[in-house]
């Protein structure tokens, strides 16, 4: 009898935690991802952090959190997170317990391995009761979005064509600088007069700043990316390394162009998420803001090829166009078609410079 009196004492014990366990179990769990920044360069380090808090006063015996996140971030290694890899996602799992009103912060550190804009929705909460009678989920919105900028390249180590191109574009500059034309700031230097202190920005940054003069002639340069790896090329890119040299080329070039006070354009023939053509080009302009937005289009396209580059260079400019443009293409091939659409366009006064991307093989044993 006193058995009895035990197993029934037991199994009500059962369903009571079960329902206190159950199906309400989740509701007073707060969760938040948060990174450190949602912008920054293939090859940099970013953090993620979680954010678990119960707020209610009953500990919860085991909680698991699943999240399913782009592999282009690689995490480092940790003893209470699974991480399972596929070809596009990798799902991580954690499985810990939650005290009684308690917060707990886990920090993930991760380095961003792929160009792209990657969006984070949802993760998901499981919990239930110690013997597996009830179980609850609950997703939870989340919506995190990474913009992953291109690498750049050290200056030295770009093509030997940019950079006999880079010294071409500075000697056609004018020496003295244009006092009306105001391109940005820059930190003091010694025989900087004290009229051109920017003060506002001297303030915000906590050194002495002064602004940025453009030039008289300084050129305005358009940067044209071909991600057509061969005139033959139809649909997709087949061979990404050489694509995203030539990205990280651009990228490198408009950086290094408005960096030094200059008007820098992009364009390209690849696809963009939207379908307006007028996405895929940016007239040059001056300044960080030019800049950011010349690396988003970058790390929004896509390797996959809107219209051949001769039909890209055909369109470029309207057959009424003034405006004289330094252009600089950079190109993993150089055809009879684009050969003719580049005279085309100097004919009607731009200048033109190519700049070869080298093949597989050559990028390949350079890395090694």
């Amino acid at each position: 009898m006193e058995l009895f009196w035990l197993m029934l004492v037991a199994a009500v014990m059962i369903v009571i935690q079960a329902l206190v366990f159950g199906r309400r179990s989740l509701a007073p769990i707060h969760y938040e991802r948060k990174l450190s920044r949602n912008r920054c360069h293939v090859g940099e380090p970013v953090e993620m952090i979680e954010i678990l808090e119960n707020g209610r006063a009953l500990p919860l015996p085991w909680l698991r959190l699943e999240a399913m996140l782009p592999m282009a971030f690689q995490f480092a290694g940790t003893t209470d997170t699974v991480i399972s890899e596929g070809t596009v996602y990798q799902n991580h799992n954690s499985l810990f317990s939650l005290g009684r009103r308690t917060r707990i912060v886990r920090r993930h550190y991760m380095v961003c391995r792929q160009r792209g804009s990657f969006r984070m929705e949802s993760a998901l909460m499981t919990t239930g009761d110690l013997f597996g009678l009830a179980r609850v989920s609950r997703p939870v919105q989340v919506r995190m979005q990474m913009m992953v900028y291109p690498a750049y390249i050290p200056l030295d180590h770009m093509p030997e064509a940019y950079r006999s191109w880079q010294g071409e574009i500075e000697t056609r500059r004018w020496i003295n600088e244009d006092p009306f034309l105001i391109t940005g700031v820059r930190e003091y230097r010694s025989g900087d007069p004290m009229n051109q202190v920017h003060w506002r920005a001297t303030a915000r940054t906590g050194q002495l700043q002064v602004f940025q003069h453009g030039y008289s002639a300084d050129p305005e340069v358009m940067i044209l990316l071909n991600i057509e790896l061969s005139e033959q090329m139809w649909s997709i890119v087949t061979e990404p390394i050489v694509a995203e040299y030539a990205i990280s080329c651009a990228a490198t070039a408009a950086a290094d162009l408005i960096g030094r006070g200059m008007k820098a354009g992009f364009g390209h023939n690849a696809i963009m998420p939207s379908e307006d053509e007028a996405d895929a080009r940016l007239w040059p302009a001056y300044g960080s803001e030019q800049l950011t937005a010349i690396l988003q289009s970058m790390a929004e396209l896509q390797l996959r090829l809107r219209r051949p580059f001769p039909q890209f260079l055909h369109t470029l400019l309207p057959k009424d166009n003034e405006q004289r443009l330094d252009i600089l293409i950079i190109t993993p091939h150089y055809s009879e078609a684009m050969r003719t659409e580049v005279e085309r366009i100097e004919q009607a006064g731009s200048k033109v410079s190519i700049l070869p991307i080298p093949g597989v093989e050559e990028l390949k044993n350079a890395a090694k």
